[in-house]
């Protein structure tokens, strides 16, 4: 059964969207209503999508964004709100990646993607969050979502992208940092895990033999497409807003002890985590 979402007057951020998931996420928003800003370095790329968008009957503005420059995300995210009006959705997704082994990872190799996947990400949900508590005080009742993108790396070491790993690990936590202190503003923090999907960032990894061996385990022999996600767009819309969603795409093959769906619903700054928890409340039929 498909999810229908209405999100007519919203404004949603998407930050590496110029390719892969990113873009991805911003078609599914826009087709259901979104007005939404594309941020990134490859402005080129993303007009090419504002164009798709607007073909199809969305609204997008571009905005230019560097997440490992401070001053970068302050100014696109205060362009965006001047641009579309105040964020009301983050989808924080860019990110990169190293295929090498940790013995021959230089400081500049692992500041590479600490200063993406993590830093970055952290800044952008920080300057986002300023400005969407600051209207929560003002309005009690207004409701944010941020949606930070890690990747099932980051609860399954993987060879050759253990720095890649460690980052999107860091992601998760910091996610659940986020739920607990921005819950009480009505922020809903969201880290969704993607299986294994191949796109710009990781596909020198599936080409390596690691990355074969992989493919050969999982139900389809294969990785999945970008443009094969749709739900965890959607997820932003959702009121029960998951913690986290360790989904594997393509035979949602789980490990034990893993739930489809956690959720984490925020009650007077509390933040209700999902997994194993949720798992037991399942079963004495408490949820």
């Amino acid at each position: 059964m498909g999810i229908e979402v209405n999100f007519e007057g919203k404004i949603a951020l998407i930050t590496g969207a110029s390719s892969g998931l990113g873009a991805r996420f911003a078609k599914v928003l826009a087709q259901a209503g979104a007005q939404v800003v594309l941020a990134s370095r490859r402005t080129e790329r993303l007009k090419e999508l504002r164009a798709e968008i607007e073909a199809d009957g969305g609204a997008a503005h571009v905005v230019s964004l560097d997440v490992t420059d401070f001053a970068s995300i302050k100014s696109a995210i205060a362009h965006a709100e001047t641009e579309a009006g105040p964020i009301d959705i983050l989808v924080n997704n860019s990110g990169v990646s190293n295929t090498q082994r940790l013995v021959d990872v230089s400081p500049e190799d692992y500041a590479f993607v600490m200063d993406t996947n993590l830093r970055g990400a952290f800044f952008v949900a920080q300057q986002t969050a300023k400005r969407m508590i600051a209207r929560a005080k003002g309005d009690p009742k207004k409701q944010h979502r941020i949606i930070n993108i890690a990747s099932v790396a980051g609860l399954r070491v993987l060879p050759q992208i253990g720095v890649y790993c460690m980052s999107k690990a860091g992601v998760v936590q910091m996610t659940k940092a986020m739920a607990v202190e921005w819950g009480k503003y009505n922020i809903n923090t969201n880290a969704i895990c993607p299986g294994y999907i191949s796109t710009e960032i990781n596909e020198d990894y599936f080409t390596s033999e690691q990355g074969q061996k992989l493919v050969e385990m999982l139900p389809r022999k294969r990785a999945g497409k970008p443009d094969e996600p749709r739900r965890p767009a959607l997820a932003a819309g959702r009121r029960g807003f998951a913690l986290h969603q360790r989904r594997h795409h393509l035979g949602r093959r789980r490990h034990a002890g893993d739930v489809r769906t956690g959720r984490a619903r925020h009650r007077r700054g509390r933040a209700w985590q999902g997994g194993a928890a949720v798992a037991r409340r399942q079963r004495r039929g408490l949820v």
